[in-house]
């Protein structure tokens, strides 16, 4: 998404893309437990991989248990995507289906689970829901752009940015006023 912004200031631009990958909560694989790996790939290569595929849940989704639960299990040979994995939760699903994991040969085995959660790219990376830059025009005037990683579409995750940034905005100013 593309889109021109004029009539702010620098910092307040700046505010907007940093509030929008690192503020907006989405869901990401935080844990992962191998039961059966006969492939060439090593479990945390493996489980580094599940934590960056996007999760597509509704906005501020929160599984009662805390976490939601997801599974792999496969035989070779095959190529395994992200699709391949199972979700036990119908609120979360894979953002892409298509994303490569590994190949499994003939004979050989992955058998996990893991446990996705609701975070902040503030906290992880994982959980960025996109990618947000500017380009300055001129003096208060900026070409913006924001690509999702497909987790939430772009206008939704500006609209969230903006409203987090306007809350703390409030935040700030009532602990400012309480000072003496």
């Amino acid at each position: 998404m593309e889109f021109e912004m004029s009539g702010f200031q620098l910092y307040f631009a700046n505010a907007v893309r940093r509030f929008a990958m690192s503020r907006v909560p989405t869901m990401a694989i935080d844990s992962v437990t191998v039961y059966e790996n006969s492939s060439s790939s090593f479990d945390e290569y493996i489980a580094n991989r599940l934590g960056l595929i996007p999760l597509k849940a509704p906005l501020g989704y929160a599984p009662k248990a805390g976490f939601s639960l997801l599974s792999l299990d496969k035989t070779g040979p095959v190529s395994v995507y992200s699709s391949d994995i199972k979700s036990l939760d119908p609120k979360v699903k894979m953002a892409i289906p298509n994303i490569p994991l590994l190949k499994l040969l003939e004979h050989q085995n992955i058998r996990l689970e893991a446990k996705a959660l609701s975070g902040i790219g503030l906290k992880h990376a994982k959980f960025q829901p996109c990618l947000a830059a500017y380009d300055e025009k001129g003096p208060e005037s900026f070409s913006f752009f924001v690509e999702s990683f497909s987790q939430l579409p772009a206008r939704t995750i500006l609209h969230e940015a903006a409203g987090i940034l306007l809350e703390k905005s409030k935040e700030l100013e009532k602990a400012l006023s309480e000072l003496k």
